[in-house]
């Protein structure tokens, strides 16, 4: 794991984590919903943060709008060249200054909710989380069969699903950050490091993710590479070469989101 430098954190502030490659499209509402979630009324009474939060979004060598949109947005942005989720979480954590630590994929959608069971569970000594998670938008009958028993499977292994994670400024150097020798799997292993320090919380309230993945692969193409993962083994994780799915970038033409 790759070591994060010291920064100057801010008491109680909620620092959002947003990497992000070519998600010009989906960045603008998963921007808004983060916004909503830490201005309702509600949250703020109930998390007592007030309007402390911000908004880092990573931007991964996105050959797109993505650094753009989100500068429009008003946004900390950061720009690094790794393709690599694990190295832009980092990036993200190296420079926000919350003291409280969410990463939100670039297309996904959270509420309140989320924000008021994250400061209950940290507070109560958890030493991270995530959420459960559903799929936005109409996807195959195959897919939601297979999303279903695998979110059974998962979030009954207590692991946190990549699309939302959190955990305190403290807790996130004690374990290192996110595995950068790692492509796919890494929140697993966060999850794993995590609770070898304290307890891990998976909220009910679940998280919407795009279900684009599942529209425009195949069954046969996301079943076939996900069994060729599972036989290779951990080595698999450890380089980009055989996972197209996760990051040849193929993206819908149109926002599907719906926070």
């Amino acid at each position: 794991m790759q070591p994060t430098a010291a920064v100057a954190t801010v008491q109680s502030m909620l620092s959002f984590i947003v990497p992000a490659y070519n998600e010009e499209l989906e960045l603008p509402s998963t921007i808004a919903s983060i916004r909503a979630a830490a201005q309702d009324r509600s949250a703020r009474g109930r998390i007592g943060r007030g309007e402390q939060y911000e908004i880092v979004v990573v931007d991964d060598a996105s050959t797109d709008a993505t650094a753009r949109v989100a500068q429009d947005a008003g946004v900390k942005v950061i720009s690094i060249n790794r393709r690599q989720i694990a190295a832009a979480r980092n990036a993200g954590a190296r420079h926000a200054q919350g003291d409280t630590l969410l990463f939100v994929d670039a297309d996904t959608w959270i509420n309140e909710k989320h924000l008021i069971g994250v400061v209950a569970a940290l507070d109560a000594g958890y030493a991270g989380g995530g959420a459960r998670v559903v799929v936005g938008g109409t996807i195959p009958l195959w897919a939601q069969i297979v999303v279903k028993a695998f979110s059974v499977v998962y979030f009954g292994l207590r692991f946190g699903a990549g699309a939302f994670l959190f955990t305190t400024r403290k807790n996130f150097d004690a374990i290192g950050g996110f595995d950068e020798k790692l492509f796919i799997g890494e929140e697993v292993y966060f999850s794993m490091a995590l609770r070898k320090i304290g307890r891990f919380r998976i909220l009910p309230e679940p998280v919407v993710t795009s279900g684009r993945k599942l529209r425009m692969y195949s069954a046969r193409e996301i079943l076939g590479n996900s069994l060729s993962v599972i036989l290779r083994g951990p080595r698999a994780a450890r380089s980009r070469e055989g996972l197209h799915i996760w990051y040849d970038g193929k993206r819908e033409r149109r926002s599907t989101s719906t926070p």
